[in-house]
């Protein structure tokens, strides 16, 4: 191809100084902490305030053989070194096709709902402050999102600055912040610094609490993204985007073919319901125009976003990897794009694989085809 592939949603593995190398002082006897939990768990992530550490196994799946993805077990030594040495992310990122990577946590998405913010907040910046370090080798190729535990909004704004010195490109929201909800007025000022700042906010799928799953585990799996559509759902009804026309916000890692549904659905409920909306917060706009507008969303193998671009704003969808995740696709990626790309026309895969998730985090395309050459 003639431009770069990028993912638009890739992770790293944390490795066992993240937290407890870079946090403040005052929290470092209660830093998250890798450690052997036996044969049955593996290494894990003790939490302080979590009943249960948080195993390895699925963190570092990528390429394995479904037979072989279990939850526990995993060894740290034996998970991808990519996923904390960026120089062999290199190497990953070239068996698979893809020029660079957007940048998320792993555990770093489970302690989004921990209750403690003061906790959060030690924690988050020690993790932007260890990303910075991985990123920084590779700046081009690897774009990392810092994490804020958002207890206020001045704060999130602070450390909105504090991230982007770090040379971080956008920020990963906990689903639930400290002060009332993302819909409120008094988070306006945080959007307009998303804005000024260049600095793109993000929902990522397991980062918001939620209810629980009837039937077996798995379908748990199938209910992850609701969170997601819940946040959009939020988003758009209560006026966010009618506050604030120039956020761009992205839906990560939810799968993106529902898009068209949801998008009626938003319309539907507004047309026949919308005298349930507060006083004076009506919209002047349908709501799946600001879907359309404001909203971007990444997904990895979902064929059906390929399926039914034309349904939706797709100059607003993202393919992902996900390495090294077991939802990845990698190190089949090509293989996969070859097979659910072949409806699209040129300009919409170059759009979906490249210049989209360029245009909105202020690649260099130039720059990042001379680095990964």
């Amino acid at each position: 191809m003639s431009y770069p592939i990028i993912s638009a949603d890739s992770h790293i593995t944390e490795p066992a100084g993240t937290y407890v190398d870079h946090i403040d002082p005052a929290f470092a006897d209660r830093a998250p902490r890798l450690e052997d939990c036996g044969p049955e768990i593996g290494d894990a992530f003790v939490v302080d305030g979590f009943h249960k550490p948080l195993s390895l196994g699925t963190i570092a799946a990528a390429g394995k053989p479904a037979e072989e993805i279990k939850l526990k077990g995993s060894r740290f030594a034996d998970l991808h070194p990519g996923g904390w040495d960026s120089d062999a992310r290199m190497a990953d990122q070239v068996r698979d096709g893809v020029a660079a990577e957007v940048i998320y946590p792993s555990i770093g998405m489970i302690l989004c709902n921990h209750p403690d913010l003061d906790y959060k907040k030690a924690c988050f910046d020690a993790y932007n402050r260890w990303l910075g370090g991985y990123c920084s080798a590779h700046p081009d190729r690897l774009l990392g999102l810092g994490q804020t535990a958002m207890r206020t909004p001045d704060e999130g704004i602070a450390d909105l600055q504090a991230m982007k010195e770090l040379g971080l490109r956008g920020v990963m929201m906990p689903g639930q912040p400290g002060v009332e909800d993302y819909d409120s007025p008094a988070y306006d000022e945080f959007w307009a610094a998303t804005v000024a700042l260049r600095m793109v906010p993000s929902f990522h799928i397991l980062t918001m609490r939620s209810g629980e799953t009837r039937g077996p585990k798995m379908n748990s799996f199938l209910s992850i993204v609701r969170g997601c559509q819940d946040v959009m759902g939020m988003l758009v009804l209560g006026g966010v985007f009618e506050r604030n026309p120039a956020v761009q916000v992205v839906c990560a890692e939810a799968d993106a073919g529902w898009v068209p549904h949801f998008m009626y659905r938003l319309d539907h409920a507004y047309n026949r319901h919308r005298n349930w909306l507060p006083a004076g917060q009506a919209l002047t706009k349908a709501p799946s125009q600001y879907f359309a507008e404001n909203i971007y969303v990444t997904f990895q193998d979902d064929w059906t976003a390929f399926r039914f671009a034309n349904d939706m704003n797709w100059r607003h969808l993202l393919w992902a990897n996900d390495f090294p995740h077991s939802d990845s696709t990698w190190p089949w990626s090509q293989d996969l794009l070859d097979e659910h790309t072949r409806n699209l026309s040129a300009d919409q895969k170059e759009a979906i694989l490249s210049s989209n998730v360029a245009d909105l985090y202020g690649i260099d395309v130039m720059a990042l085809s001379a680095a990964a050459a």
